[in-house]
């Protein structure tokens, strides 16, 4: 545990920015290859002094490779529950998680993170089994990944997932801890490629690198995507329906016929949208129901 301008106490070799905040610089491990090349030669190697000093975070960790960023994140807030907004990136992870039992594949050069974010800060999206948050951050996700992916349709499959010409691009998965703090994982097929995906992937999934034949700077993916998911928690604040009408408004599902597995029952209708509220909206032979929860049957 580290106050503002003390000595370091953390195990972790610990430095400070000028603006007084803490980074965490995890020792490289010698058999996970990282460049050596400056940043601005290599985009896959993140800055994160650069992250720290123009985003909303107070602390954040860069490990070369973590099981999963999600459950690293929760034991760090719990390590200095008053640093917040805490950042957690891998450059690889070995154990990612997706909703329920579905694991996230995270490839070389994809962007995995996580952000624990105060309940306060989310308060306007926290409505009881609302899917606000998750929506936040995946529009969040849109409005940073579409201006660099010009001529491709991008958008929402409710409730976490980002979508580019009908394959999966990017993932999130919401946890809420005992606290009512949020860790918001997401994951960005960045400049990965899916010539080692598992072969269930190869035909449902996307990255930005193979839609653009091009790599994309991480540091600036984070940096844009930690504003974008900034101003969407400021504007749910000002505004406690635009996030449900920004994700309605980026929704690709509108018009298609969805089966959706709720507990014991299976719902099949035709999808008339997101709800001001986050809920998906069905139209089913006894009328529009709205879910805030269920699994997709493919």
């Amino acid at each position: 545990m580290v106050d503002k301008g003390n000595e370091a106490l953390d195990p972790l070799p610990l430095r400070f920015t000028s603006l007084g905040r803490q980074i965490a610089e995890v020792p490289l491990d010698w058999r996970y290859p990282v460049s050596l090349q400056p940043a601005e030669m290599d985009p896959n190697r993140l800055d994160i002094v650069r992250v720290l000093q123009e985003t909303f975070v107070a602390r954040a960790e860069h490990h070369p490779t973590l099981p999963s960023t999600n459950d690293r994140a929760m034991r760090a807030a719990a390590e200095a529950p008053e640093m917040t907004p805490l950042l957690v990136v891998a450059d690889r992870q070995t154990a990612g998680r997706g909703r329920g039992t579905h694991r996230w594949w995270t490839g070389p050069g994809s962007l995995a993170m996580s952000l624990v974010v105060d309940a306060g800060r989310l308060a306007a999206c926290r409505r009881d089994l609302s899917p606000l948050v998750s929506l936040a951050a995946a529009v969040a996700v849109v409005e940073t990944v579409e201006p660099q992916l010009p001529g491709h349709r991008v958008g929402i499959y409710w409730p976490n997932d980002v979508v580019a010409d009908g394959k999966k691009l990017a993932g999130i998965l919401v946890e809420v801890l005992p606290n009512a703090r949020h860790v918001i994982g997401i994951g960005v097929n960045t400049n990965n490629t899916l010539a080692g995906a598992p072969a269930e992937l190869q035909g449902t999934a996307t990255t930005m690198r193979e839609l653009t034949a091009a790599l994309h700077d991480q540091t600036t993916t984070l940096i844009t995507l930690l504003g974008k998911l900034k101003s969407a928690f400021d504007r749910c604040a000002a505004e406690p329906d635009w996030i449900g009408r920004r994700a309605d408004a980026l929704c690709l599902q509108h018009g298609e016929t969805l089966t959706l597995r709720l507990g014991h029952r299976t719902i099949t209708g035709r999808c008339g949208g997101i709800a001001p509220d986050g809920a998906l909206l069905l139209d089913t032979p006894q009328g529009r129901e709205s879910f805030y929860s269920g699994v997709f049957q493919r």
